[in-house]
Parts: structure tokens; sequence; C-alpha cells
């Protein structure tokens, strides 16, 4: 008598069937497994271990039945049945029998136990059905120690029980897409993605071939594909096989990825690529939750990693229902949780897939519509908390960023959009803000046409957007369309015309254009002292950036009597405390420094620190700005000790309440380190330097000003410590931005090409044997842009 696999039948086998299952042996190392261990496996060696050391038999009867059964379970392509392959092939002879089974059904894992007996005993299997074949292989089993039994893409964990209860005397080891139901069935290995190092070397194989030498082009390509691939075992084994059969450079592969996620290659089993395979995937959850698949759709048109539960709450207002929806998709591995688990992760290759489904009935991809009115809801204008922000920041980005060609535009989502922006325009972050005001300017666009006023208004804001993060290529000519298109429809005096003029001098100003911005902030000042009164806020602020344009000009003798006068002028309007006329003062008192009366200078500075500090409190933006001005007229005083008092003060007060990476953070610490420059304290200056132009790269990008200022402050530092060949790639790097956004004559260019010249000499002369000596220019800490 015994029982058949699915613990449902008792099946009585003939007396000579049961002889047979206990004095038939399986022939040596035999199995059926379903492939070579030949092909190309990286990366996977220390979990090939650990299965070994899972597997094997540590002592008792009850500790090896616990210690030799093991479950391994990921993401659909992880490569779940490859390790479980290549453990198989590797350890096959320290088994005497090595069986793999099919185990997404019980009835599927019946017909495989009935083809162990067809293999043992073919003179008797052949005559009966599937129930009898497969009891007689459980009693084989029974009779027969030392085996390996794989049970592949397990479906339900609950169906392995009867068998690992029946069956002590082996090993059993079970890949599942499943992570959760397996803690009364057994142990759990997740299986994680290849690392980076890995990944390539799996992706270069395949596309080249083992033997080719690969060019660094092609390894960085490789890299970034490998990157959007998410380090997907059999993604990546899909893209080389296509790009090896295809000849497709790898490049241009990352540009069509969503299209050929279903392309099958030479070597590819149709029915093994992602997007089928993750197709079957999401039939299963669907029908266990319908809703998963809703909030896994809505999900793929965000960011991949953090994704809160409370952003996606108003798809599935319940609790309840949302942690049923959440846990589906957590059972199936599509999602994996944040160590709060009050967020959620989604694999980005999953949401490449996701976002090239057919459109639905509103002819938009499944899920686009929920993300953005998950993204309305969550956005306000008026939040100030930067905790929800910075959880909201990344999918509001994300969205705006898998913006398909054919979603319909709406101006309530360039809405979101444009808070996002001034969310990070107040946090000194505006350089990140220009996809943000890029996607919305796109979606005013279509809805209201290019020339309504709140199109030109975020024509204006990308602009600026531009202009901040050093783009002035870009930044001017859009500031000049959106002037041409207020003049042609508001005329030549409205007051947006006015303003945007305003902005196209400052942009001329900020590039060093000084006589293209004079005469446009001088025709501005004319124009609103006549249409809007010679003290209104905006004239004021026009006379104020003519002030500075001429002293930029070198222009002195103008830009202080002007200075003096708004600053009079607001002293009376506004009050001697108003926060504009602290500004104006401040700004007075740089004219000073300019002018190298610091005897003037200096006092100005102190006072309107002294009167911010009571104002707005000692911690405000422009209160540190204030003391940070007054320590760069300290250093040009040669007062040093105290210079470097105050910056430290500033730098500490700033990384505390504006954050590590703020702007003014990054500026005051590029400051701290210059002084620390002059001191001869190369060590600790070099160090800073190092710092500030990598969190400033990272966070303002390559062009802004701080970042700029940065990397030429820190090849001076190298320069002065005897490292010429340290400092010439940050100066060539200096020079290409300054020619490719300043122009080739500019002074900033004329000068960074005079330094280059200098350390490429300097390098010159360490490798030869002349003694020369190389000069260097005075440096000076002006104050920052109030």
């Amino acid at each position: 008598m015994a029982i058949t696999g699915d613990g449902a039948r008792v099946v009585m086998l003939p007396a000579e069937a049961v002889s047979w299952a206990k004095e038939v042996d399986a022939p040596p190392a035999a199995g059926n497994l379903p492939g070579s261990a030949s092909g190309v496996f990286v990366g996977r060696q220390g979990e090939l271990a650990e299965l070994r050391r899972l597997l094997a038999d540590q002592g008792e009867a009850a500790v090896t039945q616990v210690s030799g059964v093991r479950a391994v379970h990921g993401l659909g392509g992880v490569g779940k049945s490859t390790l479980a392959l290549h453990y198989a092939h590797t350890y096959r002879r320290a088994y005497t029998l090595v069986w793999w089974i099919n185990a997404a059904s019980t009835e599927q894992i019946v017909t495989s136990l009935a083809a162990l007996a067809s293999r043992l005993c073919p003179q008797w299997a052949a005559s009966t059905d599937v129930p009898e074949r497969a009891a007689w292989a459980l009693l084989w089993l029974q009779w027969h120690p030392g085996w390996l039994l794989v049970f592949d893409n397990v479906e339900d964990p609950a169906d392995l029980r009867h068998y690992l209860g029946a069956l002590p005397d082996g090993h059993h080891l079970a890949t599942s897409r499943t992570a959760t139901g397996w803690h009364t069935i057994a142990p759990t290995m997740p299986l994680g993605l290849l690392d980076a190092e890995a990944a390539v070397d799996l992706l270069c194989t395949l596309t080249f071939g083992a033997e080719h030498a690969l060019t660094s082009a092609q390894r960085r390509d490789a890299a970034d594909l490998a990157a959007d691939l998410g380090y997907l075992p059999l993604a990546l084994e899909q893209a080389g096989a296509y790009l090896f059969e295809t000849g497709t450079l790898l490049a241009d592969y990352r540009q069509t990825m969503g299209r050929v996620m279903d392309a099958v290659a030479g070597g590819i089993d149709p029915e093994r690529t992602i997007a089928r395979i993750w197709r079957h995937t999401l039939t299963a959850v669907e029908r266990r939750n319908p809703q998963a698949v809703t909030l896994l759709n809505a999900m793929a048109w965000l960011a991949p990693d953090a994704i809160p539960r409370t952003l996606l709450a108003p798809l599935c207002p319940d609790p309840f229902a949302l942690g049923q929806a959440l846990g589906a998709l957590y059972a199936y591995n599509m999602i994996a949780y944040s160590a709060d688990r009050q967020a959620t992760n989604v694999h980005r290759l999953v949401q490449t897939v996701l976002r090239h489904q057919p459109d639905g009935s509103d002819g938009c991809p499944p899920g686009r519509q929920d993300a953005e009115h998950l993204i309305r809801r969550a956005v306000s204008d008026g939040n100030t908390d930067t905790l929800e922000w910075e959880r909201l920041l990344p999918h509001v980005i994300g969205l705006a960023e898998s913006t398909p060609a054919n979603s319909p535009a709406s101006t309530e989502t360039a809405d979101a959009y444009d808070a996002a922006a001034q969310y990070l325009h107040h946090q000194g972050r505006e350089a990140h803000s220009i996809r943000l005001r890029t996607a919305a300017l796109v979606q005013r666009e279509q809805v209201l046409g290019d020339t309504h006023p709140s199109t030109l208004t975020s024509r204006n804001n990308l602009a600026s957007a531009y202009e901040s993060s050093g783009d002035l290529k870009r930044a001017i000519p859009l500031y000049e369309a959106t002037l041409a298109q207020h003049e042609e429809i508001l005329g030549g005096t409205h007051p947006d015309t006015l303003t945007s003029r305003n902005n196209l001098a400052y942009a001329y100003w900020s590039s060093g254009d000084l006589k293209r911005a004079i005469p446009l902030y001088e025709a501005t000042l004319a124009q609103r002292e006549e249409i809007l009164g010679d003290t209104h806020p905006n004239t004021l602020t026009s006379r104020n950036n003519l002030a500075s344009a001429y002293r930029a000009a070198g222009d002195l003798n103008r830009a202080i009597p002007l200075y003096e006068a708004t600053f009079a002028q607001r002293e009376e309007i506004l009050g001697g405390t108003h926060p504009d006329t602290l500004t104006c003062l401040n700004n007075l008192a740089s004219a000073y420094w300019s002018a190298g009366d610091l005897q003037r200078a200096i006092p100005l500075f102190e006072a309107a620190l002294e009167q911010r500090e009571r104002v707005l409190g000692a911690s405000h933006p422009d209160t540190m700005t204030g003391r940070n001005n007054l320590a760069s007229a300290y250093f040009k005083a040669g007062d040093l000790e105290r210079a470097i008092e105050l910056l430290e003060t500033v730098l500490a007060q700033a990384e505390q309440i504006l954050g590590d990476t703020h702007p003014h953070s990054l500026a005051t610490r590029n400051n701290l380190a210059s002084a620390y420059l002059m001191t001869g304290d190369l060590e600790r200056a070099i160090e800073l330097l190092e710092t500030v132009l990598a969190q400033a790269e990272q966070i303002l990008g390559d062009t802004h000003p701080i970042t700029v200022t940065s990397r030429r402050n820190l090849a001076d530092a190298y320069h002065d410590s005897g490292a010429p060949a340290r400092a010439i790639p940050l100066l060539e790097t200096a020079l290409d931005r300054s020619k490719q956004f300043l122009g080739d004559m500019h002074l900033d260019t004329l000068t960074l090409r005079s330094k280059l010249a200098q350390a490429r000499q300097l390098q010159a002369c360490q490798h030869g044997s002349t003694a020369t000596t190389v000069t260097t220019a005075d440096r000076q800490q002006p104050p920052m842009a109030d």
C-alpha cells in the first residue's frame, strides 16, 4: 500500500511492484536535470556554497530533515532555477539520485514523480497510470536514502508539506517566486540581485564572448545597461543574447529596452523572457488580489525606491485592504518593504515592463492616471514639512521623467510639478528643479498653448532654473524668447514684461556680458520709474540690480551712489530694519569692499549682521549670509583668525539648520577652505575642498557656480601643494565649462587658461632639471550674493 504524492489517495500496489521499489537501485549519478551547467554562471559562488552548507547532513535525523530542506525565493528572473540547477550539477555525485520536479501545482508534482517511476521501473510503469507511478516513486525514495529532489517554481508552499513529512532521508531544494508561507514548511534563502561587477561581467561575456577585450567605452556602456536592467540575471541573459545575435549597440538597446523585453534571441526559451514571466506572475497576483495589480501599475510610474504607503492610500483607503494588496505583491516578490515597512520598493525593470503595456480604454498606459492622481493629492504649495517633501520629491520627479508621449496633459499635474520645483528653489537646489520645470512647461504648452500667460511664466521659471544651475547657454535664449512673447502679447511696459526684461538682464550679468546687461537694466529701471513710480519695490529692485551691474563692471563711481540712494529710499519707505533694507545695506558694504574701503565696509557688514540677528534671528539664511560676508571682509583685511572663527560658526549653523549639502553650507565650506589655504594649512584646505567638490557635483550639478568655484579652488590648492598633475585635470574641466558657458574671451576663461599654462609649466619643471619659479595670483573671497 502507498499514498500518492498529494496525500489524497491510498493506492494498492502489486507485490512485485513493492518488491521492485525496494530492490531497484538508481544508476550512478542518475537524474533528469533540465540543462547543463556549462553556461555562463557568475556572481553566485557564495550562494552556492551557502546552499551546500545548509543542505549538508549535520547530525541526527530530526536535524537532518530540517537542514535538508531549503526554499530559495525571489523575483521572477533573479536566477533561482539557475542557482538550483548549478547546485544539482555541482553536487550530483554526492547523491544517489537527483530529480527535478516541476512544482507549479500539485498535479505537476505528481506527474514529475510518476516520471521517476518510469525511469527506474519501466517494466511495470508502462502499464500503470500516473497516481500508481507517483505512489511507487514515493515508496522507492523511502527505501533509498541520499537523494536530492528539486521542486522548481513552487506556487503554494503548502503543496510540499506532505512530501517533506513522508521523505526524511534526502535533501529537498525548492525555488519559488513566493516569499511568504514558508515559515511552517522550510527555512528560506532569499536570492538577491547580482552585484554590479558580476552583472557587467555576465552581460559582456554574453554580448561579446569571453575572450573579447573590452574598450573602456564598451565597459562603461555595459555598466549603464546593467544598471538599467537592475542587475537581474535573466534580463542580462536575455539582453546579452539579443545583442550578440543582432549586433545592436549597448547604448541603442537602452533606448528601446521597454520594447525588447519580450524579444527572443537564440538560446532563449520564448516562455522564459522577462515580460512573459512577469505576465504569468501578475496573472497569479490578480487572481489572488485584483487591487494589488492596480497598486503595482501606479507604482510603475513613480521612483522605484521608498514609495510611502501613505502616498498609495487613496487607491486603497481601507488600511486593511491596502495591507492585503501589498501583501499579495510582497508574497510574489514584486515589491520589497523598507526596514520600517512603511514604504515599498519596486525593481526598476518591473517598472519598465509595466510602462510598456498596451494602453487602456482611456488612451493611457495602465496606472499612469492613478499615479498622477496620487501625486496631485499629495503635493501642496503650502506644505513646509521638509521631511514629507523629501519623501515625496523622488516620486514627483519620477512621475515627470516617466511621462509617456501619448499621455494627456494636465494643468493640475503641471501645478504639482511647480510646487515641487518651488520647494527645491527655496532649498537652494534649483539645478534639480530643471526636470520638473521642463515637464510643467510641456504640460502647459499642450493644454494652454504657447503664449498663454501661465505658459510664459513656466518658460521663465525654466530659464531661471537653467541660470541657477550655471547653464547660461540654455537660460539666455529661453529668457530672450520669453521676453519677445511678453512684449508681443502684453506690451513693452506691462509689469510682467518688465520682470522678464529684468531677468534677461540678470542672465547677461551672470554670463559676464555687461555690455548687454547694463543697457537692459537701465531701460528697465527707467520704465519702472515711469510706470510704477520712483519708490515702488520693483523700481528699487531694479535700481539695486543696476548698481550690482555697475559694480561688476568695475564702475564703482556709479555703483556706490546708486546703492547709497537705494538704501536711503528703502530705509525711508520700509524702515531701517526691513529685510530688503538690510539687503541693500549689505550690498552697499560689498561695494565698499570692492573699492578696497574696508574702513567703511566692515562697520556696515557688522551693522547689517547685528540687525539681521535681532530681526530675523541668528539662524536665518540672510543672517548666515551676512556673517559669511563679514568673514570675507575680515579675510581681505588680513584678519584670518577672526575670519576662520566666523566661518566655522557659520558652517556649523548651516549644516545644522540647512543641512550638510545645502548650497549655503557648500559655499561656506569652500570659503573656510580658502581661509585655511591662506594660513598655509594645505592639508585641511584640500580635504575640505575635495568634500565640497564631490558634494557640489552630486547635489548641484557639474556646472553650478559653487561647483565651478570649488573646482578652481581645489586646483589652486593642488598647485600650491606641488601636485600640478592633480590640478591639471580640474583646470582643464573648468576651462572647458568656462568656454562652453561664458565664451572663449571671457575674463574667467582667460584666467583659467593662464592657470592651466602655469600648472603645465610647473609639471614640466618637476620632470626636468631647470629650476623655475611659478607665481600664483592672490586669492580673495568675494561676499556671497545677497
